[in-house]
């Protein structure tokens, strides 16, 4: 067990790890080296990521990839994705490779309205609350005119700001319920500065409000705090086209295909179980976009899950029909993201994901991310009613077992042959590799 140590985050780099190696690597030089092999070269390029966050001991590498050939409004894209999981990238970019030539992915933003909420206690007459809050709403506005100055000019502000009575399930208890415009940046230090703000007026004004008792004076703030839950901060992609433009296969027609295709998604829609198992699927590519744009996925995912909840019952994100002979896969999905501010102007990597995208205003990463999500459903269905998805996706994992024990490039080249055509398990490869070494 580690000591309590005091005052880490005053240390140096190095002392966090000579702590860190003493009490947890038994002093191990290798432990020490790899740690210090992820630090960059380039001293002040180190010195920006060491100050993204607290007490950075060293760099975690995810992969930076690129899948090209995605037409969204008829745009070609080429969408950059930052994750580990393998398969991911290649599904997604055959994805858009199939509905390249089949009229491509179409995207709209439905609307782009976030939630802060101040939540308090207020102990009194309900009716004195309501008139107090139509006395003062416009001191509430006022009170952030320094902050919203610059937004406004941008096309975006406060929206609204709503009194919500929420006794009936917590004593005593209401929120300043207010939506925002936050245009092309995410928004959540705006938000969250405004909604302080909103919180000291509403206190202050209470101790003046002369219809208030002593007791009825005496609102206590419990926070302030942007929601994360966005359900008017909406996107919708799709992509459609004739049956008959569907895979056509001895084993399924393209009728047969374009039918198990729906009943798939409506399992997805009715059984939790396989919801998020599907879902999973979804954030796979909204993710990779997510983190390779610089904004925050934990948000996102987040939102998402309880967007699908919204209905009382956890389901899919996407939904499939055939209507007239005309097969459609949709999604329809919340997503706070931004342009400007935060990483975006700061990570490297991020300004040019940005630049490969095109300079995307918030909207358009909207429906970019958006469709990279539909897409990767698309894949993972494909090949869960036809091949099943352990074919493509263990082919892609090969590589990653290969490296675990250390293969040659001799035996990557004679193994990643010998695999095109025998189907690909871990212990299969690892019988294979043993034979080899034998």
């Amino acid at each position: 067990m580690a000591p309590v140590v005091s005052g880490f985050s005053k240390l140096s780099k190095a002392d966090k790890i000579k702590w860190l190696a003493e009490h947890h690597f038994n002093n191990d030089q290798n432990a020490i080296d790899t740690l210090v092999t992820y630090w960059n070269s380039d001293n002040r390029l180190q010195q920006l990521h060491d100050e993204f966050t607290e007490n950075t001991i060293s760099n975690y590498y995810l992969p930076f990839s690129i899948a090209p050939n995605f037409l969204i409004n008829n745009t070609r894209y080429t969408l950059p994705m930052t994750i580990e999981e393998s398969s991911v990238v290649a599904a997604a970019s055959k994805a858009a490779k199939f509905w390249q030539t089949r009229g491509g992915f179409k995207a709209e933003v439905i609307s782009t309205i976030k939630v802060g909420q101040v939540h308090f206690t207020y102990t009194g007459n309900p009716a004195k609350l309501e008139a107090f809050f139509s006395n003062i709403k416009s001191k509430l506005l006022s009170s952030v005119s320094h902050m919203t100055t610059n937004m406004e000019k941008r096309g975006g502000g406060i929206v609204a700001i709503e009194l919500r009575d929420r006794t009936t399930e917590i004593d005593n208890y209401y929120q300043l319920h207010c939506t925002f415009e936050t245009v092309d940046a995410m928004g959540a230090n705006f938000i969250n500065s405004c909604l302080e703000q909103f919180a000291k007026t509403l206190q202050s004004e209470a101790k003046k409000y002369s219809d208030f008792s002593t007791a009825e004076k005496d609102i206590e703030i419990i926070m302030s705090i942007l929601s994360n839950y966005v359900p008017n901060c909406l996107v919708k992609a799709y992509v459609s086209c004739p049956i008959t433009d569907l895979p056509n296969t001895k084993e399924l027609s393209s009728k047969q295909y374009a039918e198990k295709f729906v009943r798939a998604v409506r399992i997805a829609e009715v059984e939790p179980y396989r919801a998020v198992t599907h879902n999973k699927g979804i954030m796979n590519g909204i993710d990779a976009v997510v983190l390779a744009t610089g904004n925050d996925f934990r948000a996102i995912e987040a939102g998402a899950h309880a967007y699908a909840s919204r209905n009382g019952k956890y389901s899919s994100l996407t939904h499939a029909e055939i209507k007239d002979e005309i097969f459609t896969f949709s999604i329809e999905i919340p997503l706070a993201l931004g342009t400007v501010g935060g990483l975006t102007t700061l990570h490297p990597l991020v300004k040019l994901a940005l630049q490969i995208l095109e300079k995307p205003n918030a909207k358009k990463l909207m429906q970019i991310t958006a469709v990279a999500g539909l897409a990767q459903n698309f894949a993972a269905i494909n090949s869960l009613i036809t091949t099943g998805i352990q074919q493509g996706h263990m082919k892609m994992h090969l590589m990653n077992i290969l490296n675990q024990f250390e293969a040659t490039e001799i035996e990557k080249k004679y193994l990643i042959t010998y695999f095109k055509t025998n189907p690909v398990t871990h212990s299969e490869v690892v019988a294979q590799i043993e034979k080899l070494r034998q």
